[in-house]
């Protein structure tokens, strides 16, 4: 259990940035949907799709290769696998900018803003910082330094927040105050492109705070080293770019297969808002994978029986589901709080909410399977589950969309990563079985769909609070049913905290 208490304690402190700075981000979906149409958000919610899959390509596995061979045998000194990759890295965002500004129009006009390049070029510099940055990052994780990983995280956000109502909420103020005392920066029709310029803004600022892990040691390129990393990360490219595809190849299509295409935007704006609300599981799993990388490799290098490291894969996996079925039912049986984070406009699409969520679940403990492809150097396999989930999501958005709408697109991300989940269980099964509990983590799963059906069918729109009180009781049953399984007593939660003489 010690490793299971070092992984939780790691992703409470990666949650504590993860989630605090997602939620303060989470917090600027009223800002945006109150102050922009439902069209324009529409827009960003496009960009940032395109530019997820940008960022993933521009690391192309590296993170996962940087963690690879620092525990490699035949590569001693982890600075030089560091060295290597930020090198590697460095020169392909280089690469990229100076190709973006190249073909600046050609790049616009295919993504639908000819009257903004600036869109782009500031959102493609910044995608191209946080590419750099994302090894510097690693190597915090690498070495435990957990605090300055989230407290650079947290910096970083509340820049980004500072920023976005200084321009959003402060500017349009003095505006109609004092116009002169911001009219030599300040345009009043750029609009949403401000969100933009504090991506770029906050992304050039990163690199400044991690000078630190930029110095210090001997810079050096190994293209030996490099070729290997390659070879291992190049499935995880294929990977990513399969993964961030199934995440946002819904939102980049949806304009292209809507029955109605002047409503595209529109309803791509209500999609996106309500898309965040599900973002409290996706923040726990961000926080989750922040930790669990670092920990199944430092597991294959400890001393011990195979069987003791199997159980904390089991653990893992099997504590993962009951937190993320608890977080699930904690959202949905308080959506009528939750839902005052977006403009009542939207409400609309509140319905995407519990399946993007079981969605994303899907797709964490997809990532918790991952680790047998990611031990045995067997990549490939996630590239190939990742491209059936991305044929997955395609088929389905293609077949759902123009009948549903953007409801299409939620059932199509559940039937994605519910399949990659699957197939990624079998194939384990067989190329490195770790026989998890199966009927146990099942019960979990369906008492707490259950118990959501149940608080669906006691709600009343007409008295929200009453249903949410009625609600809670459901919530506690859940977390009866996980102390009584697992036998944890009130003493042994005590004992989880620390004590300092």
């Amino acid at each position: 259990m010690a490793g299971i208490k070092s992984l939780a304690k790691d992703t409470a402190v990666y949650g504590m940035s993860s989630i605090i700075g997602r939620f303060l981000n989470w917090c600027l979906v009223p800002l945006y949907t109150v102050m922009f149409p439902a069209a324009e958000y529409g827009v960003v919610t496009y960009i940032y799709s395109i530019t997820a899959l940008a960022l993933i390509i521009l690391t192309y596995g590296m993170e996962t290769g940087f963690f690879r061979f620092t525990a490699h045998d035949r590569y001693p000194d982890p600075m030089e696998v560091y060295s290597t990759a930020l090198i590697s890295l460095g020169a392909t965002s280089t690469l990229f900018i100076a190709l973006m500004f190249v073909f600046l129009t050609p790049i616009s006009a295919a993504m639908d803003c000819r009257a903004h390049p600036d869109y782009v070029w500031m959102m493609g510099i910044a995608v191209a910082l946080d590419a750099f940055t994302a090894m510097p990052f690693s190597y915090l994780r690498y070495r435990k330094k957990a605090m300055r990983f989230a407290a650079l995280r947290l910096v970083n956000i509340a820049l980004n927040i500072g920023l976005n109502l200084f321009f959003i909420l402060i500017c349009p103020w003095l505006w109609d105050q004092a116009p002169g005392w911001i009219a030599w920066f300040y345009d009043p029709g750029f609009g949403i492109g401000y969100i933009f310029l504090t991506n770029l803004v906050t992304s050039a600022v990163n690199v400044l705070l991690l000078l630190p892990e930029l110095r210090g040691f001997s810079w050096r390129f190994n293209p030996r080293l490099w070729r290997e990393m390659l070879v291992y990360s190049a499935p995880l490219l294929v990977l990513g770019i399969a993964g961030v595809m199934n995440q946002s190849i819904d939102k980049i299509l949806f304009p292209i297969l809507c029955s109605d295409p002047g409503e595209a935007m529109h309803q791509l704006g209500i999609y996106g808002a309500n898309y965040k609300i599900a973002i409290v599981m996706v923040m726990f799993i961000q926080a989750y994978r922040f930790a669990y990388e670092p920990f199944i490799f430092a597991r294959g290098r400890e001393a011990g029986s195979e069987e003791a490291r199997m159980q904390s894969y089991r653990d893992a996996m099997k504590w993962f589901v009951i937190a993320s079925m608890g977080i699930f039912l904690a959202v949905m049986f308080y959506i009528d709080i939750v839902k005052h984070f977006i403009a009542s406009s939207y409400y609309s699409g509140l319905k995407v909410v519990p399946i993007i969520m079981i969605a994303e679940f899907f797709f964490g403990v997809f990532f918790n399977l991952s680790l047998w492809y990611k031990l045995t150097d067997k990549t490939q396999w996630g590239m190939w589950l990742s491209l059936g989930g991305l044929a997955v999501t395609i088929g389905l958005n293609v077949l759902l969309v123009p009948r549903l709408g953007y409801m299409g697109c939620a059932w199509a991300a559940l039937g994605c990563y519910g399949s990659m989940m699957i197939a990624s269980y079998w194939a384990g099964r067989t190329h490195y079985p770790i026989g998890y509990d199966i009927p146990r983590m099942l019960m979990y799963f369906s008492a707490a769909i259950a118990l959501w059906i149940i608080g669906v069918v006691i709600g009343s729109e007409a008295h929200p609070w009453m249903t949410m009180v009625a609600r809670t009781p459901l919530l506690a049953l859940y977390v009866v049913l996980v102390f009584r399984t697992e036998h944890i007593s009130l003493r042994s939660l005590r004992n989880l905290i620390p004590r300092h003489n």
